[in-house]
């Protein structure tokens, strides 16, 4: 089965979280293929639906039918509703001509099934992490079909974005400048290849915990701050989950000790809020607290993770337009972790973006 993901504004980080999440449920892939904002991937069996739930960094995923063939679209049932009237759109991901074959086709075809169906196009937008824009399926489309260099596929299931944010701004507590998106907390639960359960040891009003516990996962969360504890009860009460999967504690994670935990997912405090850029004396000052933070508190408790500790550093951009991050070689000395991955996650005009590190104990074994 060959299956195509298309990916968010972040193609390399969202890639890298498809691929952990595939290991953490022993899901075989037998080949794959980049192409723009797209991720065709051949599996053995079928994806369930609820896969596109638990990715953060994936829009959709469509399903390979055939080649680009008449002969092989003629073999596939293409539109199975109900109403007479169709709204559909295909996203483009080949080079050659196929993509002007498959419209022609199509349009033929629905004419022949008597079908009022409109071709629209792409008219939504999102901007790519490098400053790229690309076109996106926005309003009331129908049908999402693609084609990937010389096949022709079906949009099967979709992220309900508008649910995500909803579901956030539903919430009783909120902290807007501070907290984690949830897109980007599914998208380092999903790097952690947590199994069982997590630890956030900077949990604050617990968007990280609220992410994980619907992926049916146990939490520990610590915040030294007791306003953030009680905040993050209240939200996880909200939630409506069961109070034995999650435990909430007030303490300050560079002293307490804990359980065996099998990862630890997190996003400490990135320092100052900054409006504008600065130099990189002011930027160094913040990154070198930042460091002496996460190295206390990772000597604490690494020692009782099992797996990967996954965590997100302040990446702040200078009057120069350049971006600098901490030092993560002189944290992976002080803590003895190795270093397994590195990525950037910003926007254009924030002044203080995201690195995300992956780091694991010499002697452990990856889940």
């Amino acid at each position: 089965m060959k299956y195509l993901f298309i990916l968010g504004r972040n193609p390399e980080l969202s890639i890298a979280e498809i691929f952990f999440y595939f290991k953490k449920n022993k899901i075989k892939t037998l080949g794959n293929w980049k192409k723009r904002n797209s991720l065709l991937v051949e599996i053995k069996d079928n994806l369930s639906e609820e896969i596109v739930n638990f990715l953060g960094g994936t829009i959709s995923i469509g399903k390979v039918l055939c080649e680009i063939k008449e002969k092989e679209l003629e073999k596939e049932m293409i539109y199975s509703g109900t109403n007479n009237k169709l709204n559909y759109c295909i996203w483009n991901f080949s080079e050659n001509e196929n993509f002007e074959a498959l419209s022609f086709y199509l349009k033929k075809r629905f004419k022949k099934e008597k079908l009022k169906a409109t071709q629209k196009n792409l008219t939504g937008e999102i901007n790519f992490q490098n400053g790229k824009r690309i076109k996106i399926a926005k309003g009331k489309i129908d049908e999402e079909y693609f084609v990937f260099e010389n096949y022709f596929g079906k949009i099967f299931f979709k992220s309900d974005y508008k649910e995500i944010e909803k579901r956030d701004m539903d919430k009783p507590e909120r902290r807007e400048e501070l907290a984690i998106s949830p897109r980007l907390a599914k998208i380092m639960i999903n790097l952690s290849g947590a199994k069982e359960n997590l630890l956030d040891p900077f949990c604050g009003i617990g968007v990280i915990l609220f992410e994980a516990l619907l992926q049916k996962l146990k939490v520990v969360g610590i915040d030294k701050d007791k306003n953030a504890i009680l905040n993050a009860g209240k939200n996880l009460l909200w939630g409506n989950f069961n109070k034995k999967d999650y435990k909430l504690i007030n303490a300050d994670s560079k002293k307490i000790k804990i359980s065996e935990v099998d990862c630890i997912v997190t996003e400490p405090d990135l320092g100052l809020i900054l409006k504008k850029a600065v130099n990189k004396k002011q930027a160094e000052k913040q990154l070198k607290k930042f460091e002496n933070l996460i190295i206390f508190v990772l000597n604490n408790l690494k020692n009782k993770v099992k797996g990967k500790i996954v965590f997100t550093a302040p990446y702040i951009k200078l009057v120069n337009k350049k971006r600098i991050g901490c030092d993560i070689n002189k944290i992976s000395q002080e803590t003895r972790l190795k270093i397994i991955e590195r990525f950037e996650e910003y926007r254009e005009n924030q002044i203080v973006g995201r690195e995300i590190f992956v780091l694991m104990k010499n002697d452990s074994k990856a889940f």
